[in-house]
């Protein structure tokens, strides 16, 4: 992943802000991918991701179930936090959520690195300052990095 992007988050609230504009760009079958330390804000990215679909239910890890589904106004999300899995994804039927008709994000995506789609958008999520979070945006492949040149263009990135 040679191109990428960054923004700083100085709050979890304005974290969930950028997700909730990202999320204005995303269709069925993408994939993003989250990275970072405990208390980096992925479950905050989660979260605005969600209202932006429109999913009103609470968002939250789905540390011990491994994958929680919600249904947004047009879209599912599916929501996988990956780090229990020791041995990888592949009997878990990941692949059937991956080529769903909704949007994919996978916590902690390194623990199942083969079992990925090979176009996705990567984000890493690093501690700056206590609530400052610098968010790192890796899209693989045209799609994501035409959804990266939108997302940035949007006025309430304004980074």
């Amino acid at each position: 992943m040679s191109e990428y992007y960054e923004l700083t988050s100085d709050s979890p609230e304005r974290t969930a802000e950028l997700a909730e504009a990202l999320a204005e760009q995303l269709q069925a079958g993408d994939v993003i991918t989250l990275e970072g330390d405990l208390g980096a804000g992925k479950t905050s990215f989660t979260k605005g991701l969600a209202k932006g679909l429109g999913v009103k239910r609470t968002v939250n890890s789905p540390t011990f179930t491994i994958i929680k589904e919600y249904q947004g106004r047009a879209l599912p999300l599916y929501h996988m936090d990956v780090y229990r899995l020791e041995e990888g994804g592949e009997d878990m039927g990941l692949e059937e959520y991956f080529d769903g008709g909704g949007v994919c994000v996978v916590e902690w995506a390194s623990m199942i690195g083969d079992e990925l789609p090979e176009e996705r958008l990567a984000l890493n999520l690093f501690h700056v300052g206590e609530t400052t979070r610098q968010i790192r945006l890796e899209p693989v492949g045209e799609r994501y990095i035409t959804l990266c040149k939108e997302f940035l263009r949007d006025e309430r990135v304004g980074n």
